[in-house]
């Protein structure tokens, strides 16, 4: 059996050998595709393979009808909209990604990027702090858990909205249920926002939301590209000028947003959220895990294609 590792962005070398490790242990062998530069390479290399694991790597129809022998993509992060679900359900291949594995490393990006934006990219002039201030979480999985625990432990309150109707969750863990997603702009100095990319999702953040922040609100976006509606944001932005919107995600139209938001768009140069030691392990050595799981005793509890 062969599992491979196709990722244009490679892990980092102890974290595959940690799921080289895992994978001798299990007598699995590995196979690595890394910083590949054409597609013909990738549908080269999973010919032959068992098991895929991937980052960010475009994984659709055409990659699949190439792996006769695929039976299991794992993608090494919480996010999977890179994976085409129905062509892997059509060709009975099993999708999985490694919830929580990132979310610590997102969490800190979170607030990392909220302290440069409140104390005004540390230009030397006076900024704010986060302690006391509301923050909204929309979504309350994995990385909305994190941001939670952080920022209560530096003083804020925190709020949150799940769109899976999963209240008790929240309270459980000691923080307030939103009742609507209007409210959650209403009440909040800052947004955060944690829902994957669906049909549901895509575009739903825009105009008529944003224009419900309260004075000199924060709106984050760590999350996924699409669900925000950028013509409607920037056009809400244009007419709040007291806003911030803060990103990990580089808008599409992001020379406009840059031209008519000016230093209110704050952004890092590549999507940064996973970019770090120890989530770049922790994601690796679960999806080699799970693969191992999967062969051994039939196990996968972390489908996304169900």
């Amino acid at each position: 059996m062969k599992v491979l590792i196709a990722t244009e962005k490679p892990f980092a070398p102890v974290a595959v050998k940690g799921i080289k490790d895992i994978l001798d242990e299990a007598s699995v062998d590995l196979e690595l595709l890394e910083k590949y530069t054409e597609k013909k390479q990738l549908l080269e290399a999973v010919a032959t393979a068992n098991a895929l694991i991937v980052r960010s790597d475009i994984i659709d129809e055409e990659v699949m009808q190439a792996a006769p022998e695929l039976k299991i993509i794992v993608r090494a992060g919480a996010g999977y909209d890179n994976i085409d679900l129905e062509a892997a359900t059509r060709h009975g291949i099993i999708v999985e990604n490694t919830p929580g594995q990132n979310a610590n490393a997102v969490a800190e990006l979170v607030i990392g990027m909220l302290i440069y934006t409140i104390r005004n990219r540390f230009n030397g002039t006076s900024g704010t702090e986060l302690m006391g201030k509301k923050l909204g979480l929309l979504a309350f999985g994995a990385v909305a858990q994190n941001l939670a625990r952080i920022a209560h432990g530096m003083g804020m309150d925190v709020s949150s909205f799940s769109p899976l109707n999963r209240p008790q969750k929240i309270i459980d863990a000691g923080f307030h249920v939103t009742d609507t997603l209007e409210d959650l702009f209403i009440h909040n100095h800052i947004v955060s926002l944690h829902v994957p990319s669906t049909p549901q999702t895509r575009g739903s953040i825009g105009y008529d939301l944003v224009m419900k922040m309260r004075k000199n609100g924060i709106l984050v976006n760590t999350a996924r590209q699409d669900i925000i509606d950028e013509e409607g944001l920037i056009r809400a932005f244009e007419e709040r000028t007291d806003l911030r919107y803060v990103t990990d995600l580089k808008l599409k139209a992001h020379d406009e947003a840059v031209a008519k938001l000016g230093d209110r768009y704050v952004f890092t140069p590549k999507k940064m959220g996973a970019q770090t030691a120890e989530a770049n392990i922790n994601a690796g050595l679960a999806a080699a895990q799970q693969i191992v799981d999967y062969f051994k005793d039939g196990n996968h509890t972390y489908q996304v294609n169900k």
